[in-house]
């Protein structure tokens, strides 16, 4: 009811303020859930599947008792299995598979999926400048965290409905599905609260992603110390993907454990609202660098200027590939054909996994995955640039600086990286074996990760090209198709195919040095189609028009 002079009595206007506030929150987490679609819809399939295919092809693999014990002796102990996956405890059955394998894979992606998403959805919108236009309007400051958080928790609960789906096709008990799926997605909401401190004490996003990647990085370590190492088993207790293992899904459940990320997210949430309560919209707790004395090292060219940029994440991309891969060579030790039956090497085969019972074969296998990691470099590299040309790179293009130049650098800066990573990578997994008796060739190392290359450099062009014809739409372009060709590569063996669907990923061509041999043909032919969509996206550049964040 109004007053005589048509204003609205203070508890009336109370309520149209919640109202609309309501209102524009429930807009506000719509559009930011649509921004997120892609991604989204990237990890859906990644965890339907991978929940999917796991089971069934456990369940054909190793359809007799024998077989399935056979297979729990010989690698209940491995301790290479064990840092990638976790602790096994009921490998004789397809429900206990599911709890290991399924489990111990899908939480990393959750983790991943929780610290990008809050980032994205707090961070991102400031360093765009679309939070502050939407703080000019009558929507407050809480009102859009809380829009964000909303969007967030929707991709969560789409991780959980994925992954129940796939365990439920795949015949497995509902309530346990329903509980792994829950085990898993509890990493998420921990990692959420990360990103959301991270995206508070950052004055950037990349900044923000680097605090929140190494605080997940030391999650990893403390499962892996506590998986691998005799008599430290208590670190699982200081980290989410170990309170994952000792929810024990399908093995003995421990529900009240699903209190620890519940408790954590919680606390991690309110910290990020109260350091958010307490700064300015566009900065960060930490102090930015850009009000730091002038340092004018690496101004001298564009190329100069995006390594001076990126240092501090090819640092990292180093240093902790470095760290990983010393780490994988020193337990490469632990596998031997002993300690595997031949009935059981065939099932491998069968899984696509190829052969790991020698230390050579296993490291094989991992420089499988340093593949994946090095196309996973080449789009964020092609990501930067077009967070660069979002923010700066109009000013930089009215100097004597054309754009083929610009481009044609940041791509050359971003096959440099790469090769520093693989070659990185290869000297430390051959340290790391040496050092624990492992008898391996220092050059068949360099070539396992000189191996890794091509393709990243295919990934590399395709990106690009994708960055120069749709530029907004280009990290989802890029990352979507990284993820369906490498978990086609991972899977699509076990649903037995024709040899040539299973031959359109890339990954399928790469050669599993130091195993086997260099598989040159393929190599030339990725390295040529991955410089050709790198020509075919400086010139499509070249043709467009600049655009915006």
């Amino acid at each position: 009811m109004s007053t005589v002079d048509g204003t609205v009595p203070a508890p009336d206007a109370r309520r149209v303020a919640a109202a609309r506030g309501k209102g524009a929150a429930g807009a506000l987490a719509r559009q930011a859930i649509r921004n997120a679609r892609v991604r989204t819809l990237a990890f859906v399939y990644l965890f339907a599947a991978y929940a999917f295919i796991q089971p069934v092809g456990y369940r054909h693999a190793y359809a007799t008792h024998a077989e399935r014990l056979a297979f729990a002796e010989s690698f209940a102990t491995n301790k290479g299995l064990r840092l990638l996956y976790g602790e096994p405890r009921d490998l004789l059955t397809t429900s206990g598979y599911a709890a290991w394998r399924v489990g111990g894979v899908l939480a990393i992606a959750a983790a991943a999926f929780g610290l990008l998403a809050a980032v994205r959805a707090l961070r991102a919108e400031e360093d765009s400048g679309r939070l502050e236009l939407v703080l000019a309007g009558t929507v407050a400051r809480r009102t859009a965290n809380r829009a964000a958080m909303t969007a967030v928790a929707v991709g969560v609960l789409a991780l959980w409905l994925s992954e129940l789906a796939g365990l439920l096709l795949a015949g497995l008990p509902a309530g346990g599905s329903a509980y792994l799926a829950l085990a898993t997605a509890s990493v998420a909401l921990v990692c959420v609260g990360v990103g959301a401190v991270a995206s508070q004490l950052a004055p950037t996003r990349r900044i923000a992603l680097g605090l929140g990647g190494a605080v997940v990085g030391l999650m990893f370590l403390a499962r892996v110390l506590a998986d691998t190492l005799d008599g430290i088993g208590w670190l699982r207790w200081i980290s989410p993907l170990g309170w994952v293992e000792e929810l024990r899904p399908f093995t003995g459940a421990r529900p009240l454990v699903l209190l620890l990320p519940v408790a954590a997210g919680a606390l991690l949430l309110v910290a990020a609202a109260r350091l958010a309560a307490a700064r300015d919209v566009g900065t960060g707790v930490l102090p930015a660098r850009d009000t730091a004395d002038a340092r004018l090292r690496l101004l001298s060219s564009p190329t100069a200027h995006a390594l001076r940029s990126q240092r501090g994440s090819l640092t990292a991309w180093v240093g902790t590939s470095a760290a990983f891969l010393f780490i994988l060579g020193t337990v490469s030790k632990s596998i031997s054909p002993a300690d595997v039956s031949q009935s059981v090497q065939d099932q491998i085969a069968k899984l696509g996994a190829g052969s790991i019972t020698t230390p050579t074969g296993y490291l094989a296998l991992i420089f499988s995955f340093v593949a994946l990691a090095l196309c996973v470099f080449a789009c964020a590299q092609v990501g930067a640039a077009r967070e660069e040309e979002a923010k700066q790179l109009e000013t930089m293009l009215a100097q004597p600086v054309g754009r083929a130049r610009w481009l044609g650098g940041r791509l050359a800066l971003a096959a440099a990286g790469a090769v520093a990573i693989s070659l990185t990578a290869g000297l430390l997994a051959w340290a790391g074996a040496t050092s624990a008796g492992a008898s391996v060739s220092l050059p068949r190392m360099l070539e396992a990760g000189a191996n890794a290359l091509p393709v990243a450099l295919l990934f590399l062009g395709l990106a690009a090209l994708a960055y120069a014809l749709v530029p907004r739409a280009s990290a989802h372009v890029a990352y979507g198709l990284l993820a369906v060709a490498f978990l086609w590569q991972l899977v699509g063996s076990l649903l037995g195919p024709p040899q040539w669907l299973l031959d359109l990923t890339p990954f399928a061509h790469i050669g599993l040095v130091p195993a086997q041999p260099l598989r040159p043909v393929a190599a030339a032919v990725m390295t040529a189609a991955g410089t050709a969509a790198a020509l075919g996206a400086i010139r499509a550049f070249q043709r467009r028009d600049l655009v915006g964040a």
